[in-house]
């Protein structure tokens, strides 16, 4: 059985953790070019994890310059099984204030200016998206969330839009339109990615405001979105501390099907392959190239 790893993406404090032991800082390069930073690793209570600042450390890179395809490689690099996605998101509905977290199920990807497979000419592979998260794993949130008190939703439509501005008025409402739960930059293509990496991947939308449909939440101030964030990070630390242990003790994850979303997905005849498009893919799809 693969030794479980729970890999983090998200904000550069998040592994600031009471009890994290034998930390380091690992630099890990992939064919695609340099992760955002490097990987901190560490041991809570027995559990392996790995965390991953999405925007570099003291965010320098805004999200449509984040070498997805980079992070998520070098993620797989280093054995990770599962990847738990936490990111600041605007609440598209009323029930979704700040403070609040969403157990993302689904996706609607309006982002258009970044790589967002690591397949291509050489070697053509569809994926399934239907069901773009791992319910396994995002089951194992819920149960952190529940025990840890963090006020949450399971389930609700994440809406990647590419920023770096934030939506129109127009925007906002069409989308609510389309009943998005909440929005935010940097989730596409990274659930895609993993997924073709054949990576459990689970999505946490940390609400930190409503979206600008919202008149009037206009008359907020910043220090209390401020607050709201740290609150949040708080809280995400606590999910953190909490889910470890059930994703090291999970006898049933090597039989989840993200394990083998690779299996029917490549297209490309083998004689017809590009060797130099093999061997650079054999990192994050080694499993069926074998």
């Amino acid at each position: 059985m693969t030794q479980a790893l729970l890999a983090i993406i998200g904000g550069s404090g998040l592994y600031d953790l009471p009890g994290l032991t034998d930390t380091r800082w690992e630099t890990v390069s992939t064919p695609w070019g340099a992760p955002s930073d490097q990987i901190f690793r560490g041991r809570l209570h027995g559990a392996e994890l790995a965390f991953l600042p999405r925007h570099g450390r003291g965010h320098r890179i805004p999200p449509s310059e984040v070498n997805y395809r980079a992070n998520i490689a070098a993620l797989k690099a280093i054995g990770a099984t599962d990847v738990l996605s936490l990111s600041a998101v605007g609440g598209l509905r009323a029930d979704l204030p700040p403070g609040h977290f969403i157990v993302v199920d689904q996706f609607i990807d309006r982002t258009f200016a970044r790589d967002k497979s690591f397949f291509g000419t050489g070697l053509v592979a569809h994926v399934s998206m239907a069901q773009p998260v791992c319910s396994r794993l995002g089951d194992h949130v819920q149960t952190a969330l529940v025990q840890q008190g963090v006020p949450h939703q399971r389930g609700g439509c994440y809406l990647a839009i590419e920023g770096p501005q934030f939506s129109t008025l127009a925007e906002s409402q069409l989308y609510r339109s389309w009943n998005c739960s909440v929005i935010g930059m940097t989730n596409m293509p990274e659930a895609k990615l993993a997924r073709e990496a054949e990576l459990c991947y689970a999505s946490v939308g940390m609400v930190t405001d409503f979206d600008c449909w919202n008149a009037a939440h206009d008359a907020v101030t910043v220090d209390a979105v401020i607050q709201v964030l740290l609150a949040n990070a708080a809280a995400a630390r606590t999910l953190i501390g909490g889910l470890a242990g059930s994703i090291t003790g999970d006898a049933s994850a090597p039989d989840c099907a993200c394990r083998q979303a690779l299996q029917f997905a490549l297209i490309t005849a083998p004689e017809a392959r590009d060797p130099a498009m093999v061997a650079k893919l054999r990192s994050v799809a080694g499993r069926v190239l074998a």
